[in-house]
């Protein structure tokens, strides 16, 4: 009967429809996506008229609600980060007979970088935008290391881009790893800014014609050469702060 019931509250698709309206609060406008853990939402919050997103985490995905709990304390021990996307509340949605806990956060307007990259000739940046972008990186990944947090998963899909100018204006979302921050997960960041970075230009397809500023960084995308250059973060952005050309 146990594994039954728990069988029962195994939810793995919500889908929710726009005007739905969670915790009496907050409007759904749209759904953003999902994945493993649960969805996202863009909610208005009716009483202030301010757009905000909304995670839903399955409930056999948050157990106890611990993910929850994991992701609103992460959020506000980095909410001087301007890369993170700050915490606002949390509530909990009655669905279908089961209370789902969901996780409201600003809303950022932007593009997934996979997105960004598809939109640019060729599919890729030019070594000068995509440098510009890893700084941007850099500086926003460096200011969670201060805090002594990593983010653990960063590829192109966990990454939303407003640009202004010359400037790129990224967020990080997904911080979901459970690790400690040791010094192997500090540097798994470096490793994967480097990857972003190379996927950027063009990847595999693209390198060998790459210009040596761009080959410096990625260092073939060898680990070890990787983390012997750029021990840190912060040592990845000191070096594209004295590039030469």
């Amino acid at each position: 009967m146990a594994r039954e019931k728990k069988q029962k509250h195994k939810i793995e698709r919500i889908r929710l429809k726009p005007g739905t309206l969670l915790a009496g609060r907050y409007e759904i406008l749209e759904r953003l996506g999902g994945g493993w853990e649960g969805e996202v939402y863009l909610v208005r919050e009716k009483q202030v008229n301010i757009e905000r997103t909304a995670k839903l985490f399955f409930p056999h995905r948050n157990v106890s609600d611990r993910t929850r709990r994991f992701y609103a304390k992460k959020l506000h021990k980095l909410r001087r980060c301007p890369i993170i996307i700050q915490y606002h509340t949390q509530e909990t949605l009655d669905y279908k007979g089961v209370p789902v806990k969901f996780l409201v956060s600003e809303y950022v307007p932007g593009e997934r970088l996979t997105q960004f990259i598809r939109r640019q000739p060729g599919n890729r940046l030019h070594p000068f935008q995509a440098l510009h972008l890893l700084h941007a990186l850099a500086e926003g990944i460096e200011c969670i290391h201060r805090y002594r947090e990593y983010h653990g998963d960063l590829h192109a899909d966990n990454i939303v881009l407003q640009r202004h100018g010359l400037h790129f204006e990224p967020k990080v979302i997904d911080m979901f790893h459970w690790g400690s921050p040791n010094a192997e997960n500090l540097q798994s960041d470096v490793i994967d800014l480097v990857h972003v970075f190379y996927e950027a230009v063009g990847g595999k397809k693209h390198y060998a014609r790459q210009p040596q500023v761009v080959k410096n960084i990625c260092c073939g995308l060898k680990k070890s050469f990787i983390l012997k250059k750029f021990r840190n973060v912060r040592k990845l952005r000191q070096h594209l702060e004295e590039l030469s050309w």
